[in-house]
C-alpha cells in the first residue's frame, strides 16, 4: 500500500508540472520497478504467527531456577492452511516454493505430483493454491517467481470448505472466509519465521571486582542478554547470580534469577549461557577446579531505528528522554513486554502504553500489531485478557489508536471478528444496572495502591469500558456494519450517562471510586478523573473543578507507580499545567536518575531508602527495575511539548500544539508514517517541516505571528492558526504569552 500512495502522490505532481511523454516514461520505470523489485516474504494466517511466538517467549520465565508459565489461557495456532492467490501472466514463469510444514500445490484447481520445490506456471490468468500441515510450527509459505511473490495480498483460510462434485472437480464457491496473509520481515527462502531470533551483539563489562567467594562483574547499566565465559576450563560448577542491582546480585539467597553451570572442560573453550537474563551486576561463585579468562556478554535485542528525538536547554531532561528510550529498547522485543527481569510477559495494560510511546520513538506498526495479535489470542473467549477487566479496555482502546497513527485500516478490518467476540463476553457480564464489577475470575487491578478497593462498581472500569464501547462504534463504522454501531453507540452512551448519574459527586467536584449496593462511595480517587480529562468527558467547568479537587489536591491518595504517573501527567497535560508536569518530570524521573537507575521503574516511592527501593510483591528484590511503564516521558515531551498529535489517520490531518512549560527552547522529531515532523522552538521562533499531511499550528502569541508561508488566523484570546503544507520549511516568529 505504500508504494501505491507514493506512486499516486508523484503521478499528481508529475501530471500537474510536466509533459505526458514525461509522465509515460515515468510511468513504465515505476511499474517494472513495482513488478520485478518487490520482495517476495514468507506468509501465515494473520495472528498465528504472533501466537506461536508469544507462546515460545512467555514461556521462558523462571525465577529462583523455577519455570513459572503465564496464568492465563493460551492457544495454538491452526495447523492447516490453505493460500491462495489469482495470477494474470503475459508470459510462461517459473516458480520457486519453500513451505514450513508438510504440502500440496494445485493450479486452477488441479493437485501437482508430489511436494513440488519449482512449478511452471504458463501464460494467462491461473489461480496457485498451496495447502500446509504443519503441528509444530506455523504453517507458512515463501513463493518467488518473476512476478508471482507470495505477500500480504494472498488470501489464506484455515478451513477452505471445499467439496467435490461427480467429476471430481473441487468447488468453485464455498462459505470459507479469507483474510488477507499474515507477514513480518522474513524475506529470503532461508530465512524461516520458525528460526527467527533478536539480535546479538558483544558487549564488555565496566568492571570486575575479585571477591573473597568469586567475582562481580558489572555492565554498567540494566542490560539484557546472554553471559559468556572466555577461555573456561576445569572441572565443577559456576554458580551465576543477576542483579539489577549491586545488592541483588551479592545476596545469593534471594536474587530473582541465577544459573548455575556444570563444566568438565580440559581444554579452554569459550562458553554462552543458553537463556538470556536481565541484569546489570553478576556474581560469579565457582565451585571445583573452574577457571576462566574473562567474562562479557551478548546483548540481545529487536534491531529497529530510533525515529523520535527530543532535545532541550534543560539538561536533566535530556538525559530522563534517553533513559526512558532505553527503558523501551530493553522492553521491545520480539512483542513490547512489561519488564525485563521478572515477567518477559505481555500484559495488556503495560502494552498499551508502549504502544503511545512507540508512536514518538520507533514508531514501529509490526510491534504493534504483533503484541495486539498475541494478547487477544483466539476464540473462545473465556477471561479478560491476561484476566484483568481493566486490561481487556486497554486492547480495544490500543486497536483505534493504531488506525490513527498508523492509518492502516487493514488491521481493523481484519480483526472486526475478534474485537466483536471479545465485546461480546464484556457484555455477557453486565449486571442488572448494566454495569460491570469483578465476578469470578475477573482481576480488577487499575494500579498497584496500597488499600485501593476493588469492590462493587467501580468507576475507573465503567469509564474505560464506556470508551471500549465507542471504540467498537468507531470501528464498526469503518468496515461498514452500520448496525453495529448505532448499537455499540447507543450502548457507549448509556454507560456513559450512568457514569455521570451514579458517580459524579458535585460536593466533592469529582467523580467518585465506586457504588456498592447502588450506594456510592464517598472516596474519591484519581485514576476515573483523570482519564475522564483526556478523554474529553467533562466538559471545561467540570475539568478546572477536578484539576483542583483531585489532580492538585494532596488530601487525594497520591500515585507511586510511572504507570498511573503515566495517565495522571497526561491529564495535567491536556489541561495546559506543562509547566507543572515539567517540574514533577523533573521530580520523579530525574530522582530516580540520582538514585542511580539506568532504566526507569516499575515503581518508584521517594519515602523509601536504600534497597527498601528493590522491594516489591513480598521480596526482597521483586521489583523490575527496567520496567515499560516508566518510560512515559518519551509519549509525554512528544504529544504535549512538541504538541504533535494526528487528528486524522496516517497524520493526514495532524494538529501541532507547541509548549515550551518553562523550557527555554526544545527540538526534535516525531515520526509518522511517511518520515519525521521535525520542529525547533523557542520563546520567538519555531521551525517546522514535516512530510505527511496537512498539519494546523495552534500557538499562543501576544501579537500575531510572521510567516514565511500561508497566513496566520486569529482565533481570539491570544491564540493564532496557520495551516501547514507537506515539504515546506516554516519558519515563524512570535511573541511568548
Amino acid at each position: 500500500m505504500t508504494a501505491i500512495f507514493d506512486f499516486y502522490i508523484l503521478l499528481k505532481r508529475l501530471l500537474r508540472n510536466n509533459s505526458k511523454f514525461f509522465v509515460a516514461i515515468f510511468l513504465f520505470v515505476f511499474l517494472v520497478q513495482i513488478g520485478f523489485s518487490q520482495n517476495a516474504t514468507w506468509i501465515w494466517y494473520p495472528g498465528d504467527y504472533e501466537i506461536w511466538l508469544s507462546n515460545k517467549m512467555q514461556n521462558r520465565r523462571t525465577e529462583r531456577g523455577t519455570f513459572l508459565p503465564v496464568f492465563w489461557k493460551m492457544d495454538s495456532p491452526y495447523p492447516l492452511m490453505d493460500f491462495h492467490k489469482i495470477f494474470e501472466l503475459a508470459n510462461p514463469e517459473e516458480v520457486e516454493i519453500a513451505v514450513e510444514g508438510e504440502y500440496n500445490v494445485k493450479l486452477d484447481g488441479k493437485p501437482l505430483e508430489g511436494m513440488p520445490s519449482k512449478i511452471m506456471v504458463p501464460a494467462g490468468r491461473h489461480k496457485l493454491n498451496i495447502k500446509v500441515f504443519n503441528q509444530a510450527t506455523v504453517p507458512s509459505i515463501f513463493v518467488k517467481g518473476k512476478t508471482i511473490k507470495s505477500d500480504n495480498s494472498w488470501l489464506v483460510t484455515f478451513e477452505d470448505k471445499e467439496w467435490i462434485d461427480e467429476s471430481g472437480k473441487a468447488s468453485d464457491v464455498s462459505a470459507t472466509k479469507w483474510l488477507n496473509a499474515g507477514s513480518w520481515n522474513f524475506d529470503s527462502k532461508e530465512n524461516k519465521p520458525s528460526q527467527f531470533a533478536l539480535s546479538l551483539k558483544p558487549m564488555k563489562a565496566i568492571k570486575s571486582e575479585k571477591l573473597p567467594t568469586g567475582n562481580l562483574i558489572d555492565f554498567g547499566k540494566e542490560t539484557f542478554g546472554f553471559i559468556k565465559f572466555h577461555k573456561l576450563i576445569g572441572k565443577g560448577k559456576l554458580n551465576i547470580y543477576y542483579g539489577e542491582s549491586k545488592e541483588e546480585a551479592l545476596d545469593t539467597a534471594y536474587t530473582e534469577t541465577y544459573d548455575k553451570l556444570i563444566v568438565d572442560l580440559s581444554a579452554e573453550k569459550d562458553s554462552v549461557l543458553t537463556l538470556s537474563k536481565a541484569f546489570r551486576y553478576v556474581n560469579i561463585i565457582s565451585e571445583g577446579d573452574v577457571s576462566y579468562d574473562d567474562v562479557s556478554m551478548l546483548y540481545e535485542f529487536l534491531d529497529v531505528p530510533d525515529k523520535g528525538y527530543f532535545r532541550c536547554n534543560d539538561q536533566e531532561v535530556n538525559n530522563i528522554w534517553d533513559v526512558a528510550d532505553y527503558t523501551m529498547r530493553l522492553t521491545t522485543r520480539e512483542f513490547f513486554i512489561d519488564g525485563i527481569k521478572r515477567d518477559r510477559w505481555i500484559w495488556s495494560g503495560d502494552a498499551y502504553q508502549s504502544y503511545l510511546m512507540n508512536y514518538y520513538q520507533i514508531n514501529d506498526n509490526a510491534s504493534v500489531t504483533r503484541t495486539m495479535y498475541a494478547l487477544r489470542g483466539k476464540d473462545p473467549v473465556t477471561s479478560h485478557i491476561n484476566t484483568i477487566m481493566d486490561y481487556t479496555f486497554y486492547w480495544f482502546l490500543g486497536i483505534y489508536d493504531y488506525y490513527l497513527y498508523s492509518g492502516d485500516k487493514t488491521f481493523l478490518v481484519q480483526n472486526y471478528d475478534r474485537m466483536k467476540s471479545l465485546m461480546d463476553y464484556v457484555l455477557s457480564r453486565r449486571n442488572k444496572n448494566g454495569l460491570l464489577e469483578g465476578l469470578t475470575g475477573d482481576w480488577i487491578f487499575i494500579d498497584w495502591a496500597a488499600g485501593l478497593s476493588k469492590k462493587g462498581e467501580v468507576s475507573f472500569e465503567q469509564l474505560l469500558f464506556a470508551r471500549s464501547l465507542e471504540t467498537m462504534a468507531l470501528c464498526a463504522g469503518l468496515v461498514n456494519k452500520n448496525e453495529d454501531a448505532e448499537n455499540y453507540t447507543a450502548l457507549a452512551s448509556d454507560v456513559k450517562k450512568k457514569l455521570f448519574d451514579f458517580y459524579w459527586s458535585q460536593d466533592k467536584q469529582a467523580l467518585v471510586h465506586s457504588r456498592i449496593d447502588g450506594i456510592p462511595t464517598d472516596n474519591v480517587t484519581r485514576y476515573a478523573n483523570m482519564f475522564a480529562i483526556f478523554f474529553d468527558y467533562f466538559n471545561d467547568y467540570q475539568k478546572q473543578l477536578v484539576k483542583n479537587s483531585v489532580l492538585l489536591n494532596d488530601n487525594v491518595q497520591k500515585i507511586v507507580t510511572p504507570y498511573m504517573r503515566f495517565y495522571e501527567l497526561e491529564a495535567l497535560c491536556a489541561l495546559g499545567e506543562q509547566n507543572y508536569v515539567l517540574k514533577e518530570i523533573k521530580n520523579y524521573w530525574g530522582n530516580m536518575l540520582k538514585l542511580g537507575a539506568t532504566s526507569f521503574w516499575e515503581e518508584y516511592n521517594p519515602e523509601k531508602s536504600d534497597a527498601e527501593h528493590y522491594a516489591m510483591y513480598g521480596r526482597k528484590y521483586g521489583k523490575s527495575l527496567c520496567h515499560a511503564w516508566g518510560a512515559s516521558p518519551i509519549y509525554l515531551l512528544g504529544k504535549y511539548f512538541l504538541g504533535v498529535k494526528p487528528t486524522a489517520p496516517g497524520y493526514a490531518q495532524y494538529l501541532i500544539q507547541p509548549e515550551l512549560g518553562g523550557l527555554k527552547w526544545m527540538e526534535g522529531k516525531v515520526p509518522t508514517p511517511a518520515g519525521n515532523i521535525e520542529m525547533y522552538v523557542n520563546d520567538n521562533n519555531i521551525k517546522i517541516k514535516s512530510p505527511v499531511g496537512e498539519g494546523t499550528l495552534l500557538i499562543k502569541s501576544k501579537k500575531i505571528p510572521k510567516t514565511n508561508f500561508g497566513t496566520f488566523i486569529n482565533k481570539g484570546n491570544n491564540q493564532y492558526e496557520l495551516t501547514l503544507e507537506k515539504d515546506r520549511q516554516y519558519n515563524i516568529s512570535y511573541h511568548k504569552l
